[in-house]
């Protein structure tokens, strides 16, 4: 005979029944709801720039001091360089100031000169074209003083006369001519400058006591 508690036997094809061995209910975790990136806060979306690094902010004024060392030593050499050729010019200024006076005698001698083409004046002008082939290497200049208006810069009065030609404070007549060199005077220009028109009244009076 069988016994009525005999447990039943699943049928092929049936999962059987699985009964926990704790009882006990596991309790649900409640949902934490999912924070927005809109809804972060200013601090977290606005992070602060990095800071530069004490190597990079130590570089950067190397950098710089490199910078305004390079343009100091530019200016050092141009101003080297004009000084020496100031030093070279002012060298020379005092052998050219004394060849003027050659010069000027041969000018001299030029312009007294009756025949142009006789043979020693041709000499005495191949001479003076050497002399101002040389001025002009050095950038030395004439200053034709006669007609322009007096200047004691340039000009040196030797003395004045009236003309009723020329205006007053104008040139009336060159007696040495000046020279520039390197825009600088080298000799200002010896010259006799006009007063004006003579006085009409004053010349009669002259007269009138001359005849008394």
């Amino acid at each position: 005979m069988f016994s009525k508690n005999k447990p039943k036997t699943p049928d092929a094809g049936e999962t059987p029944e699985v009964v926990p061995v704790s009882a006990e209910p596991v309790p649900e975790q409640p949902e934490q709801p999912a924070q927005k990136a809109e809804e972060q806060p200013p601090e977290a979306i606005s992070a602060e720039p990095a800071k530069p690094s004490p190597e990079a902010v130590e570089l950067a004024a190397f950098k710089d001091r490199y910078v305004h060392l390079m343009a100091d030593f530019d200016n050092y050499r141009k101003r080297q360089n004009r000084e020496r050729e100031d030093l070279v010019k002012r060298a020379n200024e005092d052998l050219l100031g004394d060849l003027l006076p050659v010069v000027d005698h041969l000018e001299l001698a030029l312009k007294k000169a009756t025949d142009k083409n006789d043979p020693v004046m041709t000499g005495v002008k191949m001479v003076y074209d050497q002399f101002m082939a040389l001025f002009e290497r050095y950038d030395m200049k004439p200053i034709d003083a006669k007609g322009q208006p007096f200047d004691p810069a340039f000009h040196e009065a030797l003395s004045q006369m009236s003309s009723a030609t020329v205006p007053a404070h104008m040139v009336l007549d060159q007696f040495r001519r000046g020279w520039m060199l390197a825009g600088r005077l080298l000799r200002p220009s010896q010259v006799i400058v006009s007063s004006g028109a003579p006085d009409t009244e004053q010349a009669e009076s002259e007269n009138e006591s001359v005849a008394d």
